[in-house]
């Protein structure tokens, strides 16, 4: 599924107060992380996740991770804070056209 940028724009605006949901902290992206985050995204579609990395190369290795095992879309990324995005079977979020 590709986005276009006006649909990664208002998916920005609909994140924007959210709260992360998943933290990823010393541990790692282990697999009881990528439980929460599969449960989180089947419950909102539209979450961010914190990744409490040192170096911008864990964290980016970590976020390809995420989406690689989610087959979800990667909406943004802002310092520690990662927003994903994957339409459920319920959708809840409509996107424009």
């Amino acid at each position: 599924m590709n986005l276009s940028n006006k649909q990664k724009q208002y998916l920005k605006s609909e994140a924007h107060h959210l709260k992360p949901i998943v933290m990823i902290g010393a541990n790692g992206f282990t697999e009881g992380v990528l439980a929460e985050i599969e449960n989180a995204l089947n419950f909102h579609e539209l979450i961010k996740i914190k990744i409490s990395a040192e170096d911008r190369e864990t964290k980016k290795l970590i976020c390809e991770a995420i989406i690689r095992e989610t087959n979800a879309l990667a909406i943004q990324q802002v310092g520690s804070i990662f927003t994903i995005f994957r339409p459920s079977d319920e959708k809840k979020i409509s996107l424009p056209k």
